[in-house]
């Protein structure tokens, strides 16, 4: 199924994107909320605030606290005892959360949190890119990326219906760019509640924190157990796999609007150039497309929406017929120079039949500004890179050489 966007335009407002989001939440009943501010993730834990104050979210504790540490650790007691539990944060304050991360997803408590996307310094630079999120690849969460501000709204139900299934059991990332979407200003449907509420049931945790019904969450585990930890994890990400795209299509049933899953493709059918990209740089890739498709060029896009659990064969199966596909990257393995989006789907390729030179461009870290005419440049290489053969080169797009 494609994209589908069915809006009714008597019930769309103009709201930032960090309110949709604290919308979003609210209409989804938390019980406990988290929150230090941070720039750009502030705004959502704001407005949160304010809902808490006017009255509008009831039955939830508010809890502010003195780091991003401890917003995550507040929630991984809160998520034992049986709350559906919310925070967001962004770039430093991401990773200072890292141990938490892991013990979060090591209990499997299914905590959802927004993450605005911010560069991680040191230089200090408060601009997008996707270093923070994906740096955090590996600590067990699901990780999701939205296009713009109505589906970073919609994603957030999304989240916790995936993460809250009885066969999950893992917390989710719900990823926005900073700014890009945390403080932009669009049109959009916000949730509404009796929707909502038929979408995404009460949490009904299996196992709580109990006095009456004693259990121990976190359990020292040796060496004769541990791994079959680490085993169960993975097997609730490869069951998270369906049940995301389960997710999408009842959220389409309910709300008449669907993203993909997984992934989403546009015009990808005959194409001989794919591009693959996550985030908001999806909208102007679109753009990109379509202006070069007029032009008789066959160009498509790959919209990755879930990067973790990895949709290896849901990729797979949408560029197999291209003749080069370009990943574009928000971030860096530093020691390895590639992307995180190009070294997985090289990946996904190994000892199988499909035959496609995979490229690599590493794009816009810092916040540095997109422009039509650089995808534009992309394209033009990939039609040489057919011409001349395989080629799985990666490399900076943007590359400043006088700043060298």
């Amino acid at each position: 199924m494609t994209v589908i966007r069915t809006l009714d335009k008597d019930k769309m407002s103009v709201a930032e994107g960090s309110y949709a989001v604290a919308h979003a939440v609210k209409i989804c009943r938390p019980n406990v909320i988290s929150a230090y501010p941070i720039t750009p993730q502030t705004h959502i834990v704001e407005d949160l605030s304010q809902f808490m104050a006017d009255g509008e979210i009831s039955n939830c504790e508010y809890i502010t606290v003195e780091s991003e540490f401890s917003a995550l650790s507040a929630l991984v007691g809160s998520a034992a005892a049986g709350a559906r539990c919310y925070s967001a944060t962004t770039s430093q304050g991401l990773e200072l959360m890292h141990e938490v991360l892991f013990n979060m997803s090591g209990m499997r408590l299914p905590v959802v949190m927004t993450i605005a996307n911010r560069a991680v310094s040191a230089p200090i630079n408060i601009w997008n890119d996707h270093q923070d999120s994906i740096s955090q690849r590996d600590t067990g969460w699901i990780q999701m990326y939205a296009e713009d501000l109505q589906e970073s709204s919609d994603m957030t139900a999304q989240a916790y219906k995936v993460a809250e299934d009885k066969d999950v059991m893992m917390p989710a990332m719900t990823c926005m760019d900073g700014f890009i979407l945390s403080h932009v200003y669009e049109p959009l449907v916000l949730l509404e509640q009796d929707l909502v509420d038929e979408y995404l049931p009460p949490y009904e945790p299996e196992y709580t924190l109990d006095p009456k019904n004693p259990l121990t969450f976190g359990a020292f585990a040796d060496p004769t157990a541990y791994t079959e930890f680490r085993y169960l994890q993975q097997q609730a990400m490869d069951n998270a796999l369906p049940k995301i795209e389960e997710a999408a299509n009842e959220f389409y049933e309910i709300f008449g609007r669907y993203y993909g899953g997984l992934i989403d493709e546009y015009e990808t059918e005959d194409a001989d150039i794919i591009l693959m990209a996550m985030g908001s740089l999806v909208g102007t890739i679109r753009d990109v497309v379509d202006k070069l498709r007029a032009k008789g060029i066959k160009v498509g896009l790959l919209k990755v929406r879930t990067f973790r659990p990895f949709p290896a064969e849901a990729i797979r199966n949408a560029i197999k017929g291209a003749r080069v596909v370009v990943a574009l990257d928000k971030n860096i393995s530093l020691g390895l120079n590639e992307g995180a989006l190009f070294t997985e789907t090289k990946a996904s390729l190994y000892n199988t039949k499909i035959d496609v030179p995979i490229v690599g461009r590493m794009i816009g870290h810092g916040g540095r500004d997109i422009p039509v005419k650089t995808i534009e440049d992309i394209v033009e290489e990939a039609k040489g890179i057919i011409s001349s053969g395989i080629n799985t080169e990666s490399k900076y797009a943007d590359l400043k050489e006088d700043l060298l």
